[in-house]
């Protein structure tokens, strides 16, 4: 039986596509639509568990991760 793991995706626009990244593992990909970047980032990650030693694993992610916006005085 296949376990899962949970992993923050950020998505934001690049030019005429976007760009979709794993900050967990620093693994990104890319796409013409969100849809198609989370697809493509889903199917990097897959990819990336399926080689990745247990080691590697370990030296990559990143435990603890906060994701939040701030605001700065600018002008």
């Amino acid at each position: 039986m296949k376990t899962s793991q949970r992993v923050t995706a950020i998505i934001e626009r690049e030019d005429d596509g976007f760009v979709a990244l794993c900050p967990e593992f620093d693994i990104a990909s890319q796409g013409g639509s969100i849809e198609e970047a989370r697809a493509n980032l889903i199917e990097a990650l897959i990819l990336f568990f399926e080689t990745a030693s247990p080691s590697e694993l370990t030296r990559r992610l990143h435990g603890e991760l906060f994701v939040t916006q701030v605001e700065v005085p600018v002008g």
